[in-house]
């Protein structure tokens, strides 16, 4: 092993080409390339994501190298998501990660996309403090909501997960049901900002004490929009504000009484949340408010971290390569990939 070791990641599981350097726990560089072609179609179109990826990956790896300011041949690894996510998108980065590390005669690392976003909290940043083991880690994304207990780096256990929708998906719809453009994520959580979270109360949905269930709460949503329009045809626009705070209230609510439940359960007391909805506003701000009223110790990732990124699967890149823990060059990808 050098004293410096450079690891190239590679993220394509989705709609965004990312591509990162990492030195010793340190992120020198981290490009993203978003697919704006989605926001037409009102969600990612499977085949359009794994052309532009095709486009990008080029692009986007040269910059990343160049902006870390090393040559290619500096790299001692490239790390690559193998899966969960969108086959066609996935084949891209892995078949590019593959023959650039066999040109480069250099050991090629498969990466967990679930795992990276948790593993996100261990890339070396002088103002946040790494999580000790064990802790919970709430993943929850457009794909994935799961409580998973991280005993060591490659040592997890889902314990609570989704029964059908994620909770990603959960916002989007809801804001699709509302006319808000894709994603709705993002805009719902900006209009909740101004409104009233008691205004139009939801009945959170009813499954096992970890686990969630989001399929009812978009159906809910959906009867009560058009319950109200036809009464007012102009419901939507005098309450948005009101009706994004209450919808946004609920979903989250309903994530803090499963963590509430998870930490009962196994006593564990440190939560550190990942993946795209992570981002959101009214979740970093009750974890936050957690810490001093249930005593945990929450740990939030930078917003850059939360999306999906090539810095998280740089850093599961660099813990593996230190342990020599290499994928073979017949390595596939895998659109499914468990834990």
């Amino acid at each position: 092993m050098h004293s410096k070791s450079y690891i190239l990641g590679i993220e394509s599981s989705c709609d965004d080409t990312a591509a990162a350097v990492i030195c010793n726990g340190k992120i020198l560089s981290n490009i993203v390339a978003t697919q704006e072609i989605h926001t037409e179609f009102g969600g990612v179109v499977p085949e359009l994501a794994s052309r532009a990826h095709q486009q990008n990956i080029l692009p986007v790896v040269h910059q990343a190298i160049a902006k870390a300011n090393i040559d290619k041949k500096d790299l001692s690894a490239i790390a690559f998501t193998k899966g969960p996510g969108l086959m066609g998108a996935l084949l891209v980065g892995t078949s590019f990660a593959k023959s650039f590390a066999m040109g480069l005669n250099i050991p090629l690392v498969s990466v967990n996309h679930m795992q990276a976003h948790i593993l996100a909290h261990f890339i070396d940043d002088e103002n946040k403090e790494k999580p000790n083991f064990p802790f919970i880690a709430l993943t929850i994304s457009g794909g994935h909501t799961q409580i998973v207990v991280v005993k060591d780096y490659f040592e997890m256990e889902i314990i609570g997960q989704t029964l059908d929708d994620a909770i990603g998906e959960a916002f989007d719809k809801s804001a699709k049901i509302l006319g808000l453009d894709y994603p709705g994520g993002p805009i719902l959580d900006a209009y909740a900002q101004k409104g009233n979270p008691l205004a139009f109360p939801f009945t959170k949905p009813k499954v096992g004490p970890m686990d969630f269930s989001f399929s009812g709460l978009k159906t809910a949503v959906l009867y009560f929009v058009e319950r109200e329009v036809k009464a007012n045809p102009k419901f939507i626009e005098e309450n948005m504000a009101d009706i994004c705070a209450s919808i946004q209230f609920t979903i989250v609510d309903y994530v803090m009484d499963k963590l509430k439940n998870a930490v009962k359960e196994t006593g564990i007391k440190e939560i550190a949340i990942g993946g795209g909805v992570s981002a959101n506003s009214e979740i970093r701000k009750v974890l936050t408010e957690a810490q001093q009223k249930h005593g945990w110790k929450v740990h939030i990732p930078k917003l850059e971290y939360c999306t999906d990124n090539a810095a998280m699967v740089a850093i599961v890149g660099q813990l593996k390569y230190e342990r020599e823990i290499f994928a073979a060059n017949d390595v596939v990808a895998n659109s499914r990939l468990k834990f």
